[in-house]
């Protein structure tokens, strides 16, 4: 068993993001950043980013959003959070991402940021089975079920 001191060292404070989940008709906005998975492979993902400052973990979605999907949205309600732990040069990360449901106003995907290889429209059944990790394709579940009961 590890002393609590080499715990302390090899365990860090709760990391946070937020990210969105934004519907237009049946489709969703997914993107593709040009940073890859552990693996080297690349990622289907959903705009997502660290909280700066002060921000609320709402501002920071629609600001992720807005870089890294070029899109203007209005907010529909959260969706939940997605925990999961990794390591950072030794240490253990716990990672929480806020995920909102928001609904597309305006803007274009081809309007993104640098950090993104490309950001288009999906089906919004296609990327719940298709998106690389499994919180983010729960997340597109759980937006699929919401939307689905709005009919």
């Amino acid at each position: 068993m590890p002393s609590a001191a080499k715990q302390q060292r090899l365990h860090r404070a709760e990391e946070r993001s937020a990210g969105g989940v934004v519907v237009k008709d049946d489709e969703v906005l997914v993107i593709v950043p040009k940073r890859r998975a552990a693996s080297g492979s690349t990622v289907l993902g959903l705009p997502k980013g660290h909280i700066d400052g002060v921000e609320t973990a709402q501002e920071a979605a629609t600001r992720e959003v807005r870089e890294e999907g070029g899109v203007e949205v209005d907010l529909i309600e959260p969706l939940g959070d997605v925990r999961y732990r990794y390591r950072r040069g030794g240490a253990l990360v716990d990672k929480r991402v806020s995920f909102f449901l928001f609904r597309y106003r305006s803007g274009s995907p081809e309007d993104h940021d640098h950090e993104i290889l490309e950001a288009r429209w999906m089906a919004l059944s296609e990327a719940a089975r298709t998106l690389t990790y499994a919180g983010e394709r729960t997340m597109v579940e759980r937006a699929l079920s919401k939307m689905s009961g709005d009919r």
